[in-house]
């Protein structure tokens, strides 16, 4: 339960982001910034305490083969989900109204789908940081929770922009929470006892998916729309997780 309860903590900024886009929607160019600051610190979060802290488990070999197991686990289940009608979920531009569409009854489940696939990876791991009772890794919590706020926010505009009602939005949002906070708990439960060197693969595993899962989904958005500062930005992020890490 303990996994559940961070996991559900740290899922709960996706119920915070969409409240903000639901009571004041932001420009283009805000929501782009917040992605970009989001992806900074996701990409610290998988440099430093997922590869780096698998590295010192495992040999080089395997530490390669997870993160191309994840990379093409996520990879190939994003394009089942695109093909679904799930294309573009995180987008801010209103662009699932059309891939809905086009996907007949299939894409609203589609996007639900790839909504809680982009969310798996990062709350299995920080459940597994438990195991050791050490208590939680508070760079891990804080870089989950700081990304998924731009994330929330970018797709609950689009959603909003294509049609979606905010119902259907508290809906999508609160039901990817709770499976994000399972995810948590499972991490805990299937990795407690596990081998040093498993739970190294399963970081790896973890960091080539969020790694696939940033260049398919949050770096375009901050890229087309943050304007000139959007690097910037992204290394601000970058170094509140690194900051964060050191001092854990």
């Amino acid at each position: 339960m303990e996994g559940f309860w961070w996991g559900l903590l740290a899922s709960s900024s996706l119920l915070i982001g969409a409240a903000v886009v639901l009571w004041r929607p932001p420009g283009q160019r805000a929501v782009g910034l917040v992605m970009a600051f989001g992806a900074g610190v996701l990409i610290s979060a998988v440099a430093y305490d997922l590869v780096e802290d698998a590295s010192r488990s495992v040999s080089g070999w395997l530490l390669l083969a997870g993160l191309a197991g994840g990379a093409l686990t996520y990879f190939l289940g994003d394009r089942v989900i695109d093909n679904l009608g799930g294309e573009g979920r995180k987008r801010s531009t209103g662009v699932q109204g059309h891939t809905v569409q086009a996907a007949g009854g299939t894409g609203g489940a589609a996007i639900a789908l790839g909504t809680v696939l982009d969310g798996i990876p990062e709350s299995v791991v920080l459940g597994a940081t438990l195991i050791g009772g050490g208590g939680v890794s508070v760079a891990m919590l804080a870089a989950v929770f700081l990304s998924n706020l731009p994330e929330a926010m970018a797709a609950t505009s689009g959603l909003l922009k294509s049609g979606t009602s905010p119902s259907r939005l508290w809906l999508l949002w609160g039901s990817t929470t709770v499976v994000s906070a399972l995810a948590a708990g499972f991490g805990y439960l299937a990795l407690d006892g596990a081998s040093p060197a498993v739970v190294a693969v399963t970081q790896a595993f973890a960091a080539g998916a969020l790694l696939t899962m940033l260049v398919d989904t949050m770096i375009p958005e901050a890229t087309e729309f943050g304007g000139p500062v959007t690097g910037l930005v992204t290394v601000l992020g970058f170094a509140t997780a690194f900051g964060l890490s050191s001092i854990g």
